[in-house]
């Protein structure tokens, strides 16, 4: 790689992509990161260019990915709230392929979801399925990593599951609980992703860990681990919904979201 060369990772502010920039910083990588946030303060201490995304100024958004080797994209919304809908999402993706089209990007290593698929009920998945079929018939050489719930000290999912337990004897569980999870470790996802970003042909990736739990198995494993003893009571979706939204309120956190209840139950 020449020394003027630099790669892009899309929300390095954010879960996944704070860890592959860091990656990339350790491996010597110059990078710089896209962001909605570009005033939050620099957790990088200067090592990393900040720009935003300007997906309403698409061409100053392919000059800011002029000379990138390699766009690691994981940009997404968790959830609608306000103007930012999923469907925003998916135009404001298309809007940063085009212009990594048009900046001569070699390569765009890009975040789905296992799962994913353009006839999907569920809008999340629809989006994600959109957004492959679009990747894939773009001029650009990809890689398109799938994955599961990704877990580490920062996680959403895996933490909110411990605080719970940590403060209630009683954990709710949406439905049956007997849906399935194949956690990966964040890091093992960052492997999937450079080595993806080091290939020039087509990849489709289903990053998964190599353990399948049920919900329940996965909320008695952290029980364990906290050396708490948790009850179990499944609840009617919208029951759960409602007590994770009270929960939200003590955590300043949204604990579960409708989409994320409709993905477990359809076992995605």
């Amino acid at each position: 790689m020449a020394a003027s060369d630099f790669q892009v990772v899309t929300g390095a502010y954010g879960y996944t992509g704070r860890y592959i920039a860091r990656r990339l910083l350790a491996n010597g990588v110059r990078v710089k990161t896209l962001t909605g946030h570009p005033d939050r303060p620099n957790p990088f201490r200067g090592q990393v260019e900040v720009l935003p995304f300007n997906f309403d100024r698409p061409d100053d958004l392919a000059r800011s990915l002029e000379g990138a080797t390699t766009l690691y994209n994981t940009y997404w919304v968790r959830f609608s709230h306000g103007r930012v809908t999923f469907d925003q999402a998916v135009e404001n993706t298309k809007t940063l392929v085009r212009a990594a089209e048009r900046a001569g990007v070699r390569r765009l290593v890009h975040v789905s979801i296992a799962n994913a698929d353009a006839q999907s009920r569920l809008p999340y998945y629809r989006g994600k399925g959109l957004l492959e079929q679009f990747i894939r018939e773009s001029k650009l050489s990809c890689a398109i990593v799938c994955p599961t719930v990704i877990y580490s000290a920062d996680d959403i999912l895996i933490n909110n599951i411990a605080w719970i337990v940590r403060h209630f004897p009683i954990f709710g569980v949406p439905g049956d609980g007997r849906y399935g999870l194949q956690p990966l470790f964040v890091e093992d996802m960052v492997d999937l992703m450079l080595e993806a970003g080091s290939r020039t042909d087509n990849l489709h990736v289903d990053a998964v860990g190599p353990e399948v739990f049920s919900f329940d198995e996965l909320v008695r494993l952290i029980a364990r681990k906290l050396n708490r003893r948790v009850m179990i009571v499944h609840l009617p979706p919208q029951l759960a919904l409602l007590a994770s939204r009270l929960i939200g309120l003590m955590v300043g956190d949204v604990v579960l979201t409708h989409e994320e209840v409709d993905g477990l139950m359809a076992d995605l």
